[in-house]
């Protein structure tokens, strides 16, 4: 009895050692975000005082206001989502239906392909940088459109969402399959009604992988965007850099407004993305 009470206290004092090391963890993680919130609202000569204050000593709200007189977030923020919304969605789509067939469907060269797709994650995006904009530009007349940074998520989403989809559907026994082929099911009726519903955590987490991917994809976006009225958030927060260079408080401002979209929208699907990445690779 002795025992048992001797290791029910080492659970608990383990458990509350642990839990004071997550949070301990957690304020790190938040330190940065934090500093980033709390410069944001102090003037240019309260940043460089000498010790930093953890906290503001006037919360100057108005940086805001005076930062979007020159920052066009709402623009940005417009065409980012004009980019964002139908590669996600697509991609999302498309990857789901790449991932099925790779995992149920049986035709020639399947695994080849797969091995393809696969290997081209092992490709570097500069060694394809370049062939793909003389595509886009020259033979398709693209320039300054937003359809080059759209197009490439229409074709599976990337092979790593495809290599998770395919994960997924492995992992749902076949029986399912087969009891909807004795019901007269094809295919398609199979992914819509069987499988959809089975792997819709490893969709939300394949279109959050999408949406972190575009909404940082500085580099083709400056590649392909040349007009300021087409200027996604990355690149308005990149010319704010350059433009204001010694105010900082504006630059803590942008990048403050920048991420909130990211966040919430990581919020919103927080419970399906740690799911999806715990499940991912297991297989009944």
């Amino acid at each position: 009895m002795s025992s048992l009470k001797s290791r029910k206290r080492t659970e608990r004092i383990t458990n509350a050692l642990c839990f004071i090391a997550l949070i301990f963890l957690t304020c790190l993680c938040m330190l940065p975000i934090w500093w980033i919130f709390r410069s944001s609202l102090m003037s240019n000569a309260e940043l460089f005082k000498w010790p930093p204050a953890f906290l503001p000593p006037r919360w100057l709200f108005s940086n805001y206001a005076n930062t979007l007189e020159y920052f066009k977030f709402w623009t940005y923020l417009k065409n980012t989502m004009i980019i964002i919304v139908p590669s996600v969605i697509f991609g999302t789509i498309t990857a789901t239906m790449c991932g099925y067939a790779f995992a149920r469907l049986r035709f020639r060269l399947r695994n080849f392909l797969f091995t393809l797709c696969v290997g081209s994650m092992l490709l570097p995006i500069m060694v394809t940088l370049i062939p793909l904009y003389i595509m886009w530009t020259k033979f398709f007349n693209m320039s300054n459109t937003f359809w080059p940074l759209i197009l490439p998520y229409l074709c599976g989403g990337g092979a790593f969402n495809i290599f998770l989809i395919r994960q997924f559907v492995r992992s749902i026994p076949r029986e399912l399959d087969e009891a909807a082929t004795i019901d007269g099911a094809g295919y398609f009726r199979i992914l819509l009604n069987v499988i959809v519903p089975s792997i819709k955590s490893a969709m939300i987490v394949v279109a959050m992988f999408l949406f972190i991917q575009i909404w940082n994809d500085l580099l083709q976006q400056m590649i392909y965007i040349n007009t300021d009225d087409k200027f996604t958030i990355s690149m308005g927060l990149s010319q704010l850099k350059g433009s204001l260079k010694t105010d900082w408080s504006a630059i803590m401002c942008g990048t403050c407004m920048s991420f909130v979209p990211g966040v919430v929208f990581y919020l919103l699907g927080q419970r399906y993305f740690v799911e999806g990445i715990v499940m991912t690779g297991m297989k009944n």
